[in-house]
């Protein structure tokens, strides 16, 4: 797990997809959290730009909170480009 990942500080938008429901764009890449069948596994898997980084089960205090309910949601054309390296 990357240090420098661990203190950025995304805004994470909402993708509208249940699986990976939260993106952000950061130093020109796509951040994009997929949820994970926990407790099996954990919690969240990061991808940046469609690449699998680590497994989280708790995110850091620096990315906020990205399940938040009140995260706001991308833009359709953002949201496709996002996902697509993930898909």
């Amino acid at each position: 797990m990357a240090d420098d990942e661990l203190q950025v500080r995304p805004e994470w938008r909402g993708t509208g997809d249940v699986r990976f429901p939260v993106a952000a764009r950061v130093r020109g890449q796509w951040w994009v959290l997929r949820m994970n069948r926990f407790p099996d596994h954990p919690l969240w898997t990061l991808f940046v730009d469609g690449v699998r980084r680590f497994d989280i089960n708790d995110v850091p205090a620096t990315w906020g909170r990205p399940a938040d309910p009140a995260v706001p949601t991308l833009e359709a054309g953002a949201g496709s480009e996002a996902l697509r390296p993930v898909r």
